[in-house]
């Protein structure tokens, strides 16, 4: 369905700003998802940010569409900043209200967005925590026999690091969607769209071996069309994926902040310093921007500088 455009006159202006904003957050949010193709996590996360917006406002007094100026919004995000809310964590409550009132405006509801008069703060170059390829073989190595399901813990964390994808693209990697032979996996990531991301020996070996001997049995409890399924025959949920990471980290003693994302980041860091090219990494990752997948290049200098002062000799 394609998206209605914007009423170009007063004719078809029917303006709403009596309205409280909450009424319009459900429609919203169907609008991205069935005409947007908004992720599904991209939604939680939005619905999420525009109701703590609204309740906000709502302890202000009536609050009307009309009510909202740019000193309002400003309080509010002087309020998240207060809250100890990151800067990164800020900007994405910001870009759901500019979306939120882009669509009120699409819709004819506002004449105009006072929030595209906001500009996104300052964002920190906060770079990611990467784990050297040292780590990463421990980590990998972790899961032993005395693990109930070593088997499959080994092909998660295979997984996360050979493909880079994001824990919930792990999860919903379903049977179909993975080709040994070819080596290589289907996966679908925000919006919906498909990438395919190759599997290296490691993986593939591990991925075959889950396959053979652990999921058969896991599977007889229930039918499910998912790769990776726990004792209950379920697809496995992202917040398993992440506390089995976390047992693993710990058991190698890595450092408490190593999460799946960590691995992602780990794969795109050490695909750079092997050589690979930005471009082909932005695609590998299904950054939609390439200006996301240049952080890591900041994370393969800061490595080689540290590198050159420890072994300069005027370092």
């Amino acid at each position: 369905m394609p998206p209605r455009k914007r009423p170009s006159d007063d004719s078809a202006f029917r303006p709403a700003t009596g309205q409280n904003p909450a009424v319009h957050l459900d429609p919203f949010l169907r609008y991205q998802e069935v005409e947007a193709g908004m992720a599904r996590n991209t939604l939680l996360a939005y619905g999420s940010d525009l109701r703590q917006f609204v309740e906000w406002f709502a302890t202000r007094g009536p609050g009307a569409l009309h009510a909202i100026d740019l000193k309002v919004l400003t309080k509010y995000l002087e309020h998240l900043h207060a809250r100890g809310l990151s800067s990164t964590t800020v900007a994405r409550h910001l870009v759901a209200i500019k979306m939120f009132f882009r669509y009120l405006l699409l819709e004819g509801i506002l004449r105009e967005s006072v929030a595209d008069l906001l500009s996104s703060p300052k964002l920190w170059q906060h770079l990611p925590h990467v784990l050297s390829p040292d780590m990463v073989n421990r980590l990998l190595a972790a899961p032993q026999a005395a693990d109930r399901f070593m088997l499959r813990d080994r092909a998660l964390l295979a997984l996360l690091y050979a493909t880079g994808c994001r824990a919930s693209e792990v999860v919903n990697l379903q049977l179909r969607d993975v080709h040994l032979d070819e080596a290589y996996c289907r996966c679908v990531g925000k919006g919906n769209k498909e990438r395919l991301v190759s599997l290296n020996p490691v993986a593939r070996k591990a991925v075959e071996a889950y396959l053979a001997h652990e999921r058969p049995l896991l599977a007889a409890r229930c039918e499910s069309e998912e790769l990776l399924i726990s004792k209950s025959g379920r697809a496995l949920t992202r917040i398993l994926v992440w506390a089995l990471v976390k047992k693993y980290a710990r058991r190698i003693g890595a450092s408490d902040k190593v999460s799946p994302h960590t691995l992602r980041h780990s794969f795109a860091t050490h695909m750079l310093a092997g050589g690979a090219e930005i471009r082909a990494l932005q695609e590998l990752l299904g950054h939609a921007s390439i200006a996301t997948t240049q952080i890591y290049t900041h994370v393969e200098h800061t490595r080689l500088k540290a590198v050159h002062r420890r072994c300069h000799p005027r370092g």
